[in-house]
C-alpha cells in the first residue's frame, strides 16, 4: 500500500500521487518516509525532495516549508517548491547574477531586502545545482503526479 503524497507551495499544487517512498531534505538531515510511517511534524531545508513510485523517481526542488508526515500521507507545504522538470534554468541563472551583483554591494540599510536576496541566491543554486544533476535520469511524464504546467 503507497503513502500518498502531496506538495503545497504557496501559490499552487506542484505535485498529488502516490509514492512507495519520500525523502526530505528535513533540517536535521535527509528522512524516508515509508507507508504507515508514525506522525511527525518537520521543518525543511532547502534542498531536493524524493518521490519513488514504482521504482520511478521525480524530483522537486523546496526552498523551506513544513512536512506534515501520516501514516497514510505526507504533505509538504513549502515557501517555494517545483518539479526539476519546470526549472527554467536560463532564468535561473539570471537571477543568480543579479543576486550576486546585489550582494556585492554590501549590505544595504534595508536588512530585510538584503536578506531576500540571500534567499534568492540560495534558491538559484539550488534550483540549477538540481537541473544538473537529476534532469539526465528524468523523463518527461514519469509518474503519474500532476504534470508541469498542470494546477489542481
Amino acid at each position: 500500500m503507497p503513502i500518498r503524497c502531496e506538495i503545497v507551495s504557496q501559490d499552487r499544487m506542484v505535485f498529488e500521487g502516490d509514492a512507495d517512498i519520500v525523502i526530505v531534505p528535513g533540517e536535521i538531515g535527509q528522512m524516508g518516509i515509508l507507508p504507515n510511517h508514525a506522525p511527525l511534524l518537520t521543518t525543511l531545508k532547502f534542498g531536493v525532495l524524493t518521490v519513488r513510485y514504482q521504482g520511478q523517481e521525480e524530483y522537486f526542488t523546496v526552498a523551506g516549508g513544513v512536512a506534515e508526515i501520516q501514516p497514510e500521507i505526507i504533505t509538504v507545504m513549502a515557501d517555494a517548491a517545483e518539479n526539476v522538470r519546470e526549472i527554467d534554468v536560463s532564468r535561473a541563472e539570471s537571477a543568480r547574477r543579479r543576486a550576486e551583483e546585489y550582494l556585492l554591494k554590501g549590505p544595504p540599510p534595508d536588512t530585510d531586502a538584503y536578506l531576500a536576496m540571500e534567499a534568492a541566491l540560495k534558491r538559484s543554486n539550488l534550483r540549477l545545482e538540481a537541473a544538473r544533476r537529476f534532469r539526465r535520469s528524468q523523463q518527461p511524464g514519469q509518474m503519474s503526479g500532476i504534470k508541469p504546467g498542470e494546477d489542481k
